[in-house]
């Protein structure tokens, strides 16, 4: 978050594999230059709901018992890795005023009454605004929920800059070719 960081991270490999999420998010106008903040979270340090049907990853959010470590932003982030298993469900109630999608990461799933099958990168699902949210793995399934409090603003971007507007957009350009750019 904040007014944006110079970043070379890099996720260890596992048998030669490497998968990743990354999710930055979009600040409002008043808070895209403060000081940038980056989080890195240990799988240990994460906070996981386990059943027999499922294992829930909770980043930001809570669901159920266990709570994320991402708290206090302004978007009032909902960010679950959730493996279920097939033929099994997973129910969770969304904020209302949020916009919320899942990745599908691999698997079958259906959400609401609407099958989303395995493709080959990977699937988004853009889900409407409401509450309720069934999820059913039609084979066992992986994907992530993400849901956040929209900041109605304008967005403009370029490159990997994004801002309000495509003036802001070339001054963080400029600033950035002059070493100038709040890092």
């Amino acid at each position: 978050t904040g007014s944006g960081i110079i970043h070379s991270e890099m996720p260890a490999m596992k048998e030669g594999k490497l998968h990743g999420f990354q999710l930055w998010v979009n600040m409002p106008a008043k808070l895209k230059m403060s000081k940038p903040e980056y989080i890195y979270i240990d799988a240990d340090k994460m906070s996981v709901h386990k059943d027999d049907n499922k294992t829930i990853k909770v980043i930001a959010g809570k669901f159920e018992n266990a709570e994320g470590p991402v708290k206090g932003h302004n978007v009032e982030p909902v960010y679950f890795d959730v493996e279920l298993n097939k033929d099994k469900e997973f129910n969770f109630k969304l904020p209302s005023t949020h916009n919320s999608f899942i990745y599908l990461v691999n698997g079958e799933i259906e959400v609401g009454n609407i099958e989303h099958e395995n493709v080959k990168d990977s699937t988004l699902i853009l889900l409407t605004r409401g509450e309720d949210l069934t999820v059913k793995a039609k084979s066992n399934a992986k994907f992530l929920l993400i849901s956040g409090k929209p900041i109605n603003e304008e967005i403009a971007r370029g490159g990997p800059f994004v801002m309000n507007t495509k003036a802001e957009i070339l001054q963080a350009v400029q600033d950035y070719h002059n070493d100038t750019f709040v890092k």
